[in-house]
């Protein structure tokens, strides 16, 4: 009996010590997989999501054209203001689009990711990925042959290239010229369409800005990468047979007055989508050129620079509160006074003509504000 007991006890004994050894086990190789989950790159983590069957079958479907007719679009810098409204323009007229953001903190990500929920709703996926990620890029276009790639990611503001130069050099220029690496080596080549700025005018003082104005003299670092990016685009344009179109969107006076071509993101979209309907095919393919390829740029604005305090006006009035107004010397942080389009150029051979004016502008973005921060008025 005492030995029976004892068999019961030795095997409840190593029972309980076996099942112990594989729950410490268990949760051993989980802290390992935690840990070297949270020591994952942001890279690593992007291409832990952007992998598989399930991933690659939503880039083909959002890739896919309703119509015979149709393009396929990779658009970077999908979520952003205006990526994220000319997708939603592609997509609704019947195009294949397919989206690449990186989600980055320059401005509130939650705004991003709504436009992310409201695209996809409509059909368009957007990849969590870089440009700077040139496996990525490759992934996408061995699973999709793009037709037209709309160039509209960028490390965007004049003031904020003070105090991170760093982030310009790597997305406007490292990315760009990534991005035009893979385009290259791609069979057939897309067509590109890109967003310049209207900031590569610079310290011109001639208006309206026309497209064979000089812009040799940048104000800000961000006016000097948009500037070199026309010229990387030049050397790509002719060294590879890509068809390339540059926009230089105005979207913001004269002596004391500061004053902006303000142009409204559906005047902006139209000018894009007639870009990309007028783009030529490239004459290159795996990296060879052909013959010489279309390179292109417009001007994109409304033509009617506003002064500033004249858009102070009309807000108040569209608000219905009083602005706490504080006027301050220009800062020397790259800012120019004035802008003002020549949109003659994009009138003729795209057809651009901006049908928006300020007021009527601003009141729908002020509709949208008051909606999307469900308030009826502002405090």
């Amino acid at each position: 009996m005492t030995r029976i007991s004892s068999a019961n006890r030795f095997r409840f004994q190593f029972s309980v010590s076996k099942s112990a050894f594989w729950w410490c086990l268990f949760f051993i190789v989980l802290l390992c997989f935690v840990s070297n989950h949270l020591l994952l790159s942001d890279n690593d983590r992007r291409l832990l999501r952007n992998s598989g069957k399930g991933w690659e079958q939503r880039v083909l479907s959002s890739a896919s054209p309703r119509s015979s007719s149709g393009s396929t679009v990779l658009v970077t810098g999908a979520a952003g203001f205006i990526g994220s409204h000319v997708s939603a323009a592609l997509r609704n007229r019947g195009d294949g689009v397919v989206g690449l953001d990186n989600f980055n903190n320059y401005y509130d990500v939650s705004l991003k990711h709504d436009r992310r929920a409201m695209l996809e709703s409509s059909g368009v996926f957007i990849v969590d990925g870089d440009i700077n990620d040139q496996e990525l890029l490759k992934k996408l276009f061995s699973i999709v042959q793009f037709t037209h790639v709309m160039h509209l990611a960028a490390q965007a503001g004049v003031r904020y290239a003070m105090k991170n130069p760093a982030s310009y050099i790597d997305s406007n220029l490292s990315g760009f010229v990534n991005l035009l690496e893979v385009c290259k080596e791609a069979k057939p080549q897309p067509a590109i369409i890109w967003a310049s700025s209207s900031s590569v005018y610079g310290l011109n003082s001639k208006v309206p800005f026309s497209e064979t104005d000089r812009t040799d003299q940048p104000a800000s670092l961000y006016a000097a990468t948009k500037k070199a990016g026309e010229e990387i685009a030049h050397s790509y344009n002719h060294i590879y047979g890509l068809s390339i179109t540059g926009l230089r969107f105005f979207t913001g006076g004269k002596g004391g007055v500061v004053a902006r071509d303000f142009t409204y993101i559906d005047d902006i979209v139209k000018g894009c989508l007639a870009a990309l309907d007028t783009a030529e095919k490239s004459t290159g393919s795996g990296g060879k050129k052909m013959r010489p390829a279309q390179l292109r740029v417009y001007n994109l604005g409304n033509t009617s620079p506003v002064e500033v305090g004249s858009l102070v006006n009309i807000l108040e009035r569209l608000l219905k509160v009083k602005a706490r107004r504080v006027a301050t010397p220009m800062p020397r942080n790259g800012d120019v006074m004035y802008t003002h389009a020549d949109i003659s150029l994009a009138e003729k051979e795209l057809g651009y003509k901006p049908t928006t004016d300020l007021r009527s502008g601003l009141e729908k973005f002020v509709k949208w504000y008051l909606s999307y921060y469900n308030q009826s008025t502002v405090n």
